[in-house]
C-alpha cells in the first residue's frame, strides 16, 4: 500500500525517520482502521501505525497475494465492509490526509509539550521511527487465553484463534481430525471455518453451559443479530456432525512426538474436573482457547486506569466518548473490554469523532454520535454478558499436575508457580516473575500472563493486577540509547 509523509512537528533524533500529525492511531484492526478513516474525512491529519503487514487486524487476516486465493473473504464475517473501508484508506494514504506505516511496533508512548510522541521498531531491520502527534489512539486489540494442561506443549496443539489465523492467512490446516475445546463463542466460529475448509472435527468442548445466557434475556433480545449468528454456527455444527459438549474441559493431550488423542472430562459449576468423567477422543490436532486478553502493555505504562471486565481479564476504563484516564489518549475495540468486530468499528468512529470535537473546537457532538453511542452500547452490554458466561471458574486449576508447564518459554513448571505463591508469599504476576522468571520469555507472558496471574491471585482471593511494564515488545538498546536525555529519564 503506498505510503505518504507528513512534515514532522520536532527535529528527528539521529538514525529515525519521524512524522507529525493531529492524530496518531496505534493498530489498523477493525477499530484502528475505522478510526483513522473517519478522522482523516473530519479533517484532522492521522499517522496509522500498525505492526501487520497490511490493514485489518487479526479479525481480518487474509492471504498474501502469491497464494493465489480466489474468494479470500469466504471465511470472514463483515468481509465487504472491511474492502470498503480498507479502499478508503487506500484513497486517503493518497490524498495525502492519512500516513500508513505497515510493519512498525510501537513500544512506548511519551509526553511532550505539544502532545505526544510515540517510538517505534519498523521492519526486519529494527529501524527506529518517531511519530508526534497531538493526541493518540490505542486500538491494540488482543491476544489468546491459554489456560495450561498437561501435554498443552506437544506439537498439533495450537491456539482456536491460531487455528482460524493459519486458515485465513495460510490457507492451511492444522490437522485433518481437529477437536475444539476452551470456552467463549470463538470456538463455534473456529469449529465452523475448519469444518468448511475440509477437517473432521469430532467435538467442541465449551467448557462454560450456553445456558447461562438465560439470565440476560433482554440484553439478548435488544441484539437479535447476534441471536442469528450463533444460530447460524450451531447449523454449522449440526451439517458437519459436530458434537457440542458443554460444561467439558480438555485436561490432557496425548502422543508421542505429536498429539495423538485428548481427554476431556466433565467439569463442575467451578471448572473443577469430575472424577470417573474422563473419555478420551482421537485426533491430531487440538485447537484450544479461553477467549481472549486485551493488549494493554502501552496504555498500562502510560497509567491508564483499568477495571475487570465480566471475563475476568483486564480492560480499559473509559468514558462515554472512549476516552482513557490519561488526557489525550483514546482508545477503541478490545482494549476497552472484549466485544467483537462490529463493536471495535462503532468504538472506532466513535473515539474519531470525539477527537475530532477536541482538536478542532467543535462546541457540540454531531447528530449521528447519539446514535452510534446506543449502538455501541448495545453491543458492550451483549459482550459483558457473553464474558460472564465463559468466564473461567478458580477449579481450572484442577487440571495441572506439578510437572505441567506454565510458562513455556522459560519451562517454569507449576510447581515452581505454586511455591512462589504458597511458600515463598508472592501475591501478584510481577512477584512470581522473579521469583520463578515466568513470563520472562520472548512472548512477555502473554502466553502464560493469565494463568499466572490466576494462581497468583488465589492468594488474595482474586486475579492479580496488569503488569505494568515500560517496554511493550523487544527493543535494541541503540534505540533506548538513541533517546533524547527526557526520553531516557521517563522510560
Amino acid at each position: 500500500m503506498p505510503t505518504s509523509r507528513f512534515e514532522p512537528s520536532g527535529s528527528p533524533e539521529k538514525g529515525q525517520e519521524a512524522y507529525g500529525s493531529d492524530l496518531a492511531v496505534v493498530g489498523a484492526g477493525p477499530a484502528g482502521l475505522a478510526a483513522a478513516v473517519e478522522a482523516a474525512r473530519r479533517g484532522l491529519r492521522v499517522v496509522l501505525v500498525d505492526a501487520g503487514d497490511r490493514p485489518g487486524g487479526q479479525y481480518h487476516r487474509h492471504p498474501a497475494p502469491e497464494l493465489g486465493a480466489r474468494r479470500p473473504g469466504a471465511l470472514h464475517h463483515d468481509w465487504r465492509e472491511f474492502t470498503r473501508r480498507a479502499a478508503a484508506l487506500d484513497g486517503l494514504v493518497r490524498a495525502g490526509r492519512i500516513v500508513h506505516l505497515p510493519g512498525h511496533h510501537v513500544w512506548t508512548l511519551l509526553p511532550e509539550d505539544t502532545g505526544w510522541r510515540l517510538h517505534a521498531v519498523a521492519g526486519p531491520d529494527e529501524a527506529a521511527a518517531t511519530v508526534r502527534a497531538r493526541a493518540v489512539l490505542l486500538a491494540t486489540g488482543s491476544h489468546e487465553r491459554q489456560l495450561p494442561f498437561p501435554g498443552w506443549t506437544l506439537p498439533g496443539v495450537v491456539g482456536a484463534g491460531g487455528a482460524q489465523a493459519m486458515l485465513k492467512g495460510g490457507l492451511v490446516l492444522p490437522g485433518r481430525r481437529v477437536v475444539v475445546a476452551g470456552s467463549g463463542p470463538l470456538l463455534l466460529a473456529v469449529a465452523g471455518s475448519l469444518a468448511a475448509a475440509g477437517a473432521r472435527v469430532p467435538a467442541v468442548v465449551e467448557a462454560g453451559a450456553y445456558l447461562g445466557y438465560s439470565g440476560f434475556v433482554p440484553t439478548l433480545l435488544r441484539n437479535p443479530a447476534k441471536l442469528a449468528e450463533g444460530a447460524l454456527h450451531g447449523s454449522a455444527l449440526l451439517r458437519h456432525g459436530t458434537r457440542l459438549l458443554t460444561r467439558h474441559a480438555v485436561v490432557e493431550a496425548h502422543g508421542s512426538g505429536r498429539v495423538e488423542a485428548v481427554t476431556v472430562a466433565r467439569l463442575d459449576p467451578d471448572w473443577r474436573p469430575l472424577p470417573g468423567t474422563g473419555r478420551r477422543i482421537p485426533c491430531d490436532a487440538l485447537a484450544v482457547g479461553h477467549g481472549l486478553v486485551p493488549q494493554l502493555e502501552l496504555a498500562t505504562a502510560l497509567g491508564c486506569a483499568t477495571r475487570t471486565s465480566a471475563d475476568g481479564t483486564a480492560a480499559l476504563v473509559l468514558d462515554a466518548e472512549q476516552s482513557t484516564s490519561v488526557p489525550g489518549v483514546w482508545a477503541a475495540g478490545e482494549t476497552g473490554g472484549i466485544g467483537g468486530a462490529r463493536l471495535a468499528v462503532v468504538e472506532g468512529r466513535l473515539a474519531a469523532l470525539s477527537i475530532a470535537r477536541t482538536l478542532l473546537g467543535a462546541p457540540t457532538p454531531e447528530p449521528r454520535e447519539a446514535a452510534l453511542r446506543r449502538h455501541r452500547d448495545r453491543l458492550r452490554a451483549f459482550a459483558e454478558a457473553m464474558g460472564a458466561v465463559h468466564r473461567p471458574g478458580p477449579g481450572w486449576t484442577g487440571w495441572l499436575r506439578p510437572d505441567t508447564e506454565i510458562c513455556r518459554c522459560e519451562e517454569v513448571p507449576a510447581a515452581r508457580v505454586t511455591e512462589a505463591v504458597d511458600t515463598l508469599g508472592a501475591r501478584d504476576a510481577r512477584t512470581v516473575k522473579l521469583l520463578t522468571r515466568a513470563g520472562m520469555g520472548w512472548c512477555q507472558g502473554r502466553t502464560c500472563g493469565p494463568a499466572v496471574a490466576a494462581l497468583a491471585g488465589r492468594a488474595t482471593g482474586g486475579e492479580a493486577a496488569p503488569d505494568r511494564r515500560p517496554l511493550s515488545c523487544p527493543v535494541p538498546l541503540r534505540h533506548l540509547a538513541e533517546l533524547p536525555e527526557q526520553g531516557r529519564t521517563e522510560s
